[in-house]
């Protein structure tokens, strides 16, 4: 047990109490609990929106060894609700970096716990399935705390795009780019737009309320759907819009809830799992060219395999090779296609950027229809 001043308590949903050391700011916090399973790239996963509500429990040993640098970032603030670590380290040994990641939680006003048996906790989680947990260095009342906890609204019919996309639209790349794409912004994350930006397109980012005829006026070559968090299926809005994106006939690519909110435009069904998939080492199979992929993977929800089975315009591209749910989907009549995962990675290994590729691929050829 630590000392009254660095004392820090989890609680889980399920009445689990475990005690820790402080780390971050102090403070109390709440959120879904989860578990990521990669060893490295902690501070873009701290800063993707799709985290955004959640606890993030890291499987890995130490926390905080390498610092932060100001490069690695996937938005524009820390964006989990906090986070359970093993071993928290103020000290960090790398040479670009630009500071610890306590005065980073401090500066986002972060609360995190550590010292905790994380082995145990992702196992506790694994069993009983995802749920709302309370973390605090401030106020130590069990009772108390649970009453706090019990007030947390499940993720299952949360809408949390609001809270992460864009104000605003903006522009990235080269307003001269060969290829023009409008991307429905969910929750993007940066490295997303720097893929396409890559690839000869110059963006213009739209808010997740921004109507189709406004993404049209600009007169797109394609559509990017971006990640984001929360649960699709009450976003009816974004799925009529996208339904309308879909008909126009253009390339559209969707990642993450994107992937999601295009499945339901088509009449598919998704559901929130028992375990969601987090971490940058998940096995993924190319359904059309039998190849694997190792993939970085951030989702709660999924599409529902049967729904997608029974749609004779969709073909399931991608499978996660875990748990056999659906990873990947296209349309049989148009140049749309969407996966689960995360394609441009950050953190995570680089085999499925042929996606992107792909989608420029489409977009060239349907360029090129237009002009015949």
């Amino acid at each position: 047990m630590t000392n009254e001043e660095n004392k820090a308590i989890l609680i889980l949903e399920d009445g689990t109490v475990m005690y820790g050391k402080a780390a971050g700011m102090k403070g109390t916090t709440t959120g879904e609990i989860c578990f990521n399973t990669g060893m490295t790239g902690y501070q873009e996963i701290f800063t993707d929106p799709s985290y955004y509500g959640q606890v993030i429990t890291m499987t890995t040993s130490h926390i905080g060894n390498y610092g932060v640098a100001d490069e690695e970032i996937e938005s524009d603030s820390v964006k989990i609700s906090g986070l359970v670590c093993k071993k928290f380290s103020d000290m960090f040994s790398r040479a670009g970096a630009s500071g610890s990641l306590q005065a980073y939680f401090e500066k986002h006003n972060i609360v995190a716990i550590s010292d905790v048996d994380t082995r145990m906790l992702v196992r506790h989680i694994r069993d009983k399935g995802a749920m709302n947990c309370i973390i605090s260095s401030e106020n130590f009342d069990v009772d108390d705390l649970k009453k706090q906890l019990a007030q947390v609204p499940s993720m299952a019919g949360l809408e949390l795009s609001s809270k992460v996309c864009a104000k605003e639209p903006y522009f990235a790349g080269d307003e001269n780019a060969e290829h023009r794409v409008a991307v429905l912004d969910l929750g993007v994350k940066k490295n997303i737009l720097r893929c396409l930006t890559e690839r000869g397109c110059y963006l213009k980012v739209f808010p997740m309320d921004a109507s189709y005829d406004e993404m049209m006026a600009w007169n797109p070559n394609g559509f990017m759907l971006s990640n984001g968090p929360g649960d699709p299926s009450v976003m009816p809005a974004q799925i009529e819009t996208v339904k309308r994106i879909v008909n126009s006939g253009l390339p559209v690519f969707g990642i993450c809830l994107g992937h999601q909110i295009l499945a339901l435009s088509q009449g598919l069904t998704t559901s929130k799992m028992f375990n969601g998939h987090r971490g940058c080492n998940h096995p993924v199979m190319n359904l059309e060219t039998g190849k694997g992929e190792v993939t970085s993977q951030n989702h709660g929800f999924v599409v529902d395999t049967a729904s997608a089975e029974s749609n004779a315009n969709i073909v399931i591209t991608h499978k996660h090779l875990n748990d056999d749910t659906l990873a990947g989907l296209r349309l049989k009549d148009k140049q749309v296609f969407s996966v689960q995962y995360h394609p441009e990675a950050s953190p995570g290994p680089h085999d499925s950027r042929y996606l992107f590729d792909n989608f420029i691929e489409n977009i060239v050829k349907s360029k090129t229809l237009v002009s015949a």
